[in-house]
């Protein structure tokens, strides 16, 4: 173990462009996420609460006292929150599966940079049976050094069927039928408005995005449903999907097209109990794919590190549940802003600078092409 975890930290994704609050550490600390996960853990806890309680208790605090009074309602109101999500969790998307890595093939399209890289070397330095496929050449020997050792490696074009057929095959003999699958491969942004972006980089976008998504899906998943404990189905989308910001439009669009695919393979399979599937809708992230965007604020909008994402991702996958994983917090709140009134969602865009974010991010990096 001591050998694998260099290979790990040495071969994470290379940072973005240094700007102006990512040389600040104190200012990449200070978010609405930390808050939140502060305060999750203390004030917002309903163990926390409950120990308030019994404070109150040992000190004989009368039942009629306004103390007594809210300290127990807020615990109360905080422990049915808490049950209630749970419950939440469970009629949606039903019991979690038994996920045994003995039995499992873990499937990473994506995986030779980024969140991809990060999810394979985990699962590699836990002994899982790991298949990558990537379009980047990577040599044989140089292999183990980048992912650990037991990857299985195959230079594939995700957005060419053939070339999927072809990859299957070679994986059912060297490890068997893939029950986990992780679709993290994407296109890198252009980052051009809408009547400046070339036809054939939106085709490129899309194709990357979402064709290869439908492909890999449907070689992949008759596997899964034929799989005596079931699978996993992992799609890594992104909340600007949702928001469409300018100068995205065939990544938003292309986002947009991949979510919408994953929701409806989960309606088509929520009967089967044995079929899990996780959406993953995150916010901007330090890898190759945007490493020359600025965030428009770092607090409410803090860029992520993919650790942070691949560490949620594979809890949940490990857990053998299905949903929807929102990262950081502003995209848990997406689904909000669509029902907010157009005035209220337009003055939102621009406190937030999402709509300049990129126009000036390529000013400031110098970025032409």
């Amino acid at each position: 173990m001591s050998s694998s975890t260099p290979q790990f930290l040495k071969t994470t994704a290379k940072p973005p462009h240094p700007t102006s609050d990512l040389a600040n550490p104190r200012t990449n600390l200070v978010t609405i996420d930390t808050l939140i996960s502060i305060l999750s853990k203390s004030l917002l806890h309903p163990f926390i609460a409950w120990i308030l309680v019994l404070c109150l208790r040992a000190q004989v605090t009368p039942s009629t006292d306004p103390a007594w009074i809210l300290t127990v309602s807020y615990a109360t109101v905080l422990t049915v929150l808490s049950i209630a999500r749970i419950i939440n969790q469970r009629v949606a998307h039903g019991a979690p599966r038994t996920v045994n890595f003995v039995n499992e093939v873990v499937l990473i399209t994506g995986g030779a940079s980024g969140l991809g890289l990060l999810i394979a070397q985990m699962y590699i330095m836990r002994g899982a049976s790991v298949a990558v496929l990537d379009i980047k050449d990577i040599p044989e020997n140089s292999r183990d050094e980048v992912f650990g050792e037991g990857v299985f490696y195959i230079t594939c074009d995700v957005a060419e069927r053939s070339a999927l057929e072809v990859a299957k095959g070679k994986i059912l003999q060297e490890l068997g039928t893939p029950t986990i699958v992780i679709n993290c491969a994407a296109a890198r942004i252009n980052g051009l408005s809408f009547l400046d972006v070339p036809a054939d980089a939106f085709e490129k976008t899309i194709r990357t995005n979402l064709l290869a998504a439908f492909h890999l899906y449907q070689v992949f998943l008759p596997g899964i449903i034929a799989a005596e404990n079931g699978g996993t189905l992992v799609t890594v989308s992104s909340v600007l999907g949702q928001l469409s910001a300018a100068g995205l439009s065939d990544y938003a669009a292309s986002k947009a097209g991949l979510s919408a695919l994953h929701r409806t393979i989960e309606a088509e399979f929520r009967g089967n109990p044995l079929i899990k599937t996780l959406l993953v809708e995150v916010g901007q992230m330090s890898t190759p794919l945007f490493d020359w965007v600025r965030a428009p604020n770092h607090f409410f909008a803090p860029v992520l590190e993919p650790v942070e994402v691949a560490r949620e991702m594979v809890a949940a996958i490990d857990s053998g549940r299905g949903g929807v994983i929102r990262l950081p917090f502003y995209a848990t709140l997406v689904n909000w802003y669509a029902v907010l009134p157009a005035t209220v969602q337009r003055v939102a865009r621009y406190l937030s600078g999402i709509d300049d974010a990129v126009t000036q991010s390529r000013q400031t990096s110098g970025k032409t092409d």
